[in-house]
């Protein structure tokens, strides 16, 4: 199964973003642009685990927009934090938001794990590439693919051909002026790969059902 685009959870999930960030900053904020684009992606491509990098000094209205896209696919939103004084800005940040927390906020090394298991749709910050190469070795793409969005870049793009993981490739790939500059990632889901470790086994992700088969070759 790929991912496929679905316009009415995009609209869902783009209106209740504006709504949200304008009931919480008494106006358009100045991220509100990006978190009504990364929260209509989101919700479009169905996202079942939305993967998310934050920062001390991050603004919180992407994560806004990304947890409002989750409540709509009936997703996970995990936010990935460096360390305990990161997660702590952060939950203050969006109760100062006037929002309930509604990610899983981890801590990165300590506690992520399993639950960078099937991850969809990822969002990271292109001024630290270094982090988003921690992030990107610890997301486990799921057999739809991904979509994954790089923020704050300033137009510099970045060598993803070695973060996708292997077996993976890009697709194709787009640089937006859109605040200082977004670069979105479709990354393509597995169709047929060997299973590692078993040489005579295939795993295969049907098309049209969306289930995975493994078998064993003649």
């Amino acid at each position: 199964m790929k991912l496929v685009w679905c316009p009415e959870t995009a609209t869902k999930a783009y209106i209740d973003t504006v709504k949200a960030l304008s009931d919480g900053h008494n106006g358009p904020s100045v991220g509100s642009n990006v978190a009504e684009l990364v929260a209509a992606m989101a919700g479009g491509w169905r996202a079942q685990v939305i993967l998310e990098s934050w920062s001390s000094g991050d603004g919180v209205e992407a994560s806004l927009g990304l947890s409002i896209a989750a409540s709509h696919t009936r997703g996970r939103h995990v936010c990935v934090v460096p360390d305990e004084a990161s997660r702590s800005e952060y939950i203050s940040a969006v109760s100062a938001a006037g929002a309930a927390v509604s990610a899983e906020v981890v801590v990165m090394g300590e506690e992520v794990g399993g639950i960078a298991e099937g991850v969809d749709f990822l969002v990271v910050d292109g001024k630290r590439k270094e982090e988003t190469g921690r992030v990107m070795g610890l997301a486990r793409m799921g057999g739809r693919g991904a979509v994954v969005v790089c923020v704050g870049g300033g137009g510099t793009r970045i060598r993803w051909r070695g973060l996708v993981g292997e077996g993976r490739r890009v697709v194709r790939s787009v640089v937006l002026p859109i605040g200082r500059g977004i670069e979105i990632v479709h990354v393509a889901g597995l169709e047929g790969t060997v299973v590692p470790g078993r040489g005579r086994w295939i795993k295969h992700f049907d098309q049209v059902t969306g289930e995975e088969h493994v078998f064993r070759r003649p």
